[in-house]
Formats: structure tokens, C-alpha cells, sequence
């Protein structure tokens, strides 16, 4: 009886977190969403992303407020934001810090390490792909672990930590594509298109005004933790965790997929399954709702699965793409 009652106790103070962090998280998307017209959706799977803990990868030609939006988020949650604009001779050391050489007054001489902007809670990659692969992979470590080493000594980065990443889907002159180990660290791959006519009007009349509208903070990294551990605490039903399971072993090569396995060169791990269960929660959290539902499985599988997957070369030929195999594939469970 007392087990049912801590439960019960349980229950009461999740649901209670969760209104209190709910309408926090509210506030936030509509601050942000006074400064960047057009995008609801690319706001939301952000923040999804950042409530989940994760990493985003931001695909969008210029000029379409992707800088602007990182800008705006680490306002509006209270994030120490940096930005690195990546080109192909920035070196590791650029980005993580280096250790210098100090001489006291009495003549000793000590190593100082001297941080890199990559210690932030909210670090910009701008256009990462135009990083040498060796700079690319000095942020992994950061990107899975939370911190760096750096002449054999770790150097913990703040909490929370975050990498919005930004990429031209068009230039790709002088680009490195990044390696299939740091493109799964990316909890979501976010494609950010244009404005419709309407949003496009708003922005002409509020950005070359005389007056630009600015963010206003709604929260606090404090805050932003404790919401993210509150998404680990959602509970999720069976058939929202099942959903999960089909979906991501489907889009493997093999015959859980049926037809559409065949189109499938390689496929999703199970990071994928993680990153899909806590997005999924997060996604609910953002609405109000205190458990997801197989809708937000199928709203998010696009972004979550489309770089982690790749067709081969006969799909390819046929001019298969994967957005269009997730869709074969989500029929399964919808």
C-alpha cells in the first residue's frame, strides 16, 4: 500500500513539474517566434532537440535566419551562446583552446590552458562542412562526451551543452562531407526551407523598420535542465515504444523493411532509437502533453532517421530518396 502511494506521490510531482516547465517552454517558442516569421516548424524541432539534450544539424540555403534563430534561442533560454564560422583552415585548437606557455615573476614556467569558444551552452557551427576533417572530429568528443582533452588533461564543458550546426545543401566547393560517426551524433537533421508569402510580407515590414524586434529571456539554464530531466521521466506507452522499434529496424537493410529494405544500403543503430524515444518526449513536453503518442513518432521519424540512413546505388538510379523511404516506411506502424 505504501509502495502505491509513493507512486502515486510520484506521479502527482511529475505532473506538477511538467505544467510549471510546460508553460515555460511555451513562452520560450513564442519569444522566439517573434523574431524569426516562417519557421514554426524549425522552431519546434529545436527545441526538441535541446530539450532532449541533443545536437541539431540545420540544412538551409543562406539568408534564411538560421544564424539569427541560434542567436534568438540562447537569449531566450538564457544560454552563454558562441559562434564558430568554420572554414578550411580553422584548426582544432581554434575551436577547443590551446595550452600556452606562462613565466612567473620568479621565473617558473607553467602550462595555462586558454578555452576555445567551443566552452559554451549553445555553440553555433556555422557551415561545419567547411572544416578540414581533422577540426570536424575535434568536436565529437565534445559533441558525445561533454568535454574535451587537451594535452592529456580533461577540461569538463558547461552544462547543458549544445552544437547547432548549419550547412549549404548547395555550395559544395570546398567542403568536407562529415563522416557517418559524427552525422549520428546529431539528434535531429533539420531542413529549413523558405517562408510562405505571408511570413516573407512580415519579415519585410519588421526587419527594415527603424526598430528590429528582439528576444526577451523566458528562462534560465537552470530551468533548461531541469526540463531535460524531466523528458527522461515522461512515461511512454507500449505501443509508442513499439512504434519506435519497427520503425528504426525497418529502415536497416534487411526484410524487416520489406520492399523498402531492399532500396537500403545502410541503416539507423540503435542511437537512433534513443534519440527518436527522447524526442518523442520532448515533443509531448512542448505541447502540454505528459506522455507522447505514435503521432509524434511519425512527425519526427523524418528528421531523426534521414542522416543516418543511405540507399544504394540501383535506389539511387531510380531516383529513390530517403525522405520518400521513411514514408514507405511509417506506413507500417500509421
Amino acid at each position: 500500500m505504501a509502495g502505491a502511494d509513493s507512486v502515486e506521490k510520484l506521479e502527482d510531482v511529475i505532473v506538477r513539474s511538467a505544467e510549471q516547465v510546460a508553460g515555460q517552454i511555451k513562452a520560450a517558442k513564442e519569444a522566439v517566434s517573434t523574431v524569426i516569421f516562417g519557421q514554426d516548424q524549425v522552431i519546434e524541432n529545436t527545441l526538441v532537440t535541446i530539450l532532449s539534450g541533443g545536437h541539431a544539424l540545420l540544412i538551409g540555403v543562406p539568408g534564411l535566419a538560421k544564424t539569427k534563430l541560434v542567436e534568438t534561442l540562447g537569449i531566450t533560454l538564457g544560454l552563454d551562446a558562441k559562434r564558430i564560422q568554420f572554414t578550411p583552415d580553422l584548426m582544432p585548437s581554434d575551436i577547443l583552446g590551446a595550452e600556452v606557455l606562462d613565466e612567473s615573476s620568479a621565473g617558473k614556467r607553467s602550462f595555462r590552458f586558454i578555452s576555445g569558444p567551443v566552452f559554451a551552452q549553445l555553440l553555433m557551427a556555422d557551415e561545419i562542412n567547411r572544416a578540414s576533417p581533422r577540426t570536424q572530429s575535434a568536436l565529437l568528443q565534445a559533441m558525445q562526451e561533454q568535454h574535451i582533452t587537451i594535452a592529456g588533461a580533461r577540461h569538463d564543458l558547461p552544462k547543458p551543452f549544445h552544437v547547432l550546426a548549419t550547412q549549404n545543401p548547395l555550395e559544395q566547393e570546398g567542403t568536407y562531407p562529415l563522416p557517418e560517426a559524427q552525422l549520428d551524433r546529431f539528434l535531429m537533421e533539420i531542413d529549413v526551407d523558405y517562408p510562405d508569402r505571408d511570413a516573407e510580407r512580415r519579415i519585410l515590414f519588421e526587419t527594415t523598420g527603424a526598430e528590429e524586434a528582439t528576444a526577451k529571456p523566458s528562462m534560465d539554464a537552470e530551468t533548461l535542465l531541469t526540463a531535460q530531466r524531466l523528458v527522461r521521466r515522461l512515461p511512454v506507452g507500449d505501443s509508442v515504444v513499439e512504434a519506435i522499434l519497427t520503425l528504426v529496424r525497418a529502415a536497416r537493410p534487411g526484410t524487416e523493411g520489406g520492399e523498402a529494405g531492399k532500396l537500403i544500403a545502410w541503416g539507423p543503430g540503435p542511437r537512433a532509437s534513443q534519440a527518436l524515444m527522447l524526442a518523442v518526449r520532448a515533443r509531448a513536453l512542448l505541447d502540454g502533453r505528459l506522455a507522447p503518442s505514435i503521432d509524434d513518432v511519425l512527425d519526427l521519424a523524418e528528421p531523426v532517421l534521414k542522416h543516418r540512413m543511405a540507399l544504394t546505388f540501383s535506389a539511387r538510379a531510380e531516383g529513390r530518396t530517403i525522405p520518400d523511404v521513411i514514408k514507405q516506411l511509417k506506413t507500417r506502424i500509421g
